[in-house]
């Protein structure tokens, strides 16, 4: 199996669509450009939330992550989410013969209504795969209010398996962060633990993390740029200075209810920048509505004004 090492910043990708809601390429060499280009950028992940990767087909996950792979030549993760262990395997095979270099596992629907609390499905779930494919993996840890987030015994247990090689660490409570970031490193110090709870990102990082993922790096990378070597440098005021920064977009992003619109205001910002053409997403998504849109394009706007967000002419 590969070495990869995935500490740093990781880009998850959003994907724009045109009016008939197919993948506009020409959008998406402009987004990655803008967000998974720069030096500043570690790796690059797509076909996950933000990439709206389970309203993919199959040839079209194959191809965002082909056309990815040949504009950008850093490491690149590709989301699988799958219905059954089966299911998963056939992906990540698809996703490494495409040119990822890694497969990041999302729980599978299975694994919820209380079957995620124990440590048996899931590890089973990650050992099974990577037995099978011996390629590199990374885990989406789901917010443990979702009845889908993996306790901290499952997740050091999932840690301890050679080709898991990074946790996109998204339990949504700080003190279950806290706790799976004392036990993951412990028992697999080499892991990449990235924090991906996406209105909190200044106590993640202060607790301790190896890099950041979000989905909100694909609007602002240059502010996470300067967040991740505040924290680095363990620069406590550099990174409260950037979070006051980030903290308007942020509310204007994950705010609102509901949530799951969280990538699709992201679009609207990347729109409001020229960078995009269309900002819809794919159904049962939803379009933002109106007043929401509008907060975002104010927000970014001022972002931009402030040199928040950086454009090259």
């Amino acid at each position: 199996m590969q070495k990869l090492d995935l500490k740093g910043i990781t880009v998850a990708v959003v994907l724009p669509f045109d009016d008939e809601l197919q993948i506009d390429w020409d959008s998406y060499k402009r987004v990655l450009d803008y967000c998974a280009v720069p030096d500043a950028i570690t790796a690059v992940f797509v076909n996950g939330h933000a990439g709206e990767g389970a309203l993919l087909s199959d040839d079209e996950r194959q191809a965002v992550i082909e056309r990815t792979r040949k504009h950008v030549g850093k490491p690149l993760l590709a989301g699988i989410i799958a219905d059954s262990t089966a299911e998963a395997v056939d992906q990540v095979v698809l996703a490494r013969q495409a040119g990822a270099d890694c497969a990041v596992l999302f729980p599978p629907a299975s694994l919820g209504g209380g079957a995620s609390a124990s440590s048996r499905a899931p590890v089973s779930y990650v050992r099974s795969i990577a037995e099978a494919t011996d390629f590199p993996l990374s885990v989406f840890q789901y917010p443990i209010v979702s009845g889908m987030g993996f306790s901290t015994e499952a997740l050091t247990q999932i840690a301890a398996i050679p080709q898991v090689v990074a946790l996109k660490e998204g339990s949504g409570l700080v003190e279950a962060y806290d706790d799976n970031w004392r036990a993951v490193k412990k028992a697999n110090p080499d892991l990449a633990f990235l924090p991906s709870n996406y209105n909190w990102f200044l106590p993640q990082l202060a607790i301790g993390a190896d890099g950041i993922l979000s989905g909100l790096i694909s609007l602002v990378p240059h502010l996470f740029a300067r967040l991740w070597d505040a924290a680095a440098s363990s620069d406590l005021a550099a990174m409260r200075k950037v979070n006051d920064e980030l903290h308007p977009i942020v509310r204007a992003i994950y705010g609102k209810d509901p949530l799951i619109d969280m990538h699709t205001r992201i679009k609207v910002g990347l729109k409001a920048l020229n960078i995009i053409a269309n900002d819809r997403p794919r159904p049962p998504l939803m379009p933002i509505e109106p007043e929401i849109g509008e907060r975002i394009v104010q927000v970014v706007s001022e972002a931009r004004t402030a040199g928040s967000i950086l454009l090259k002419d």
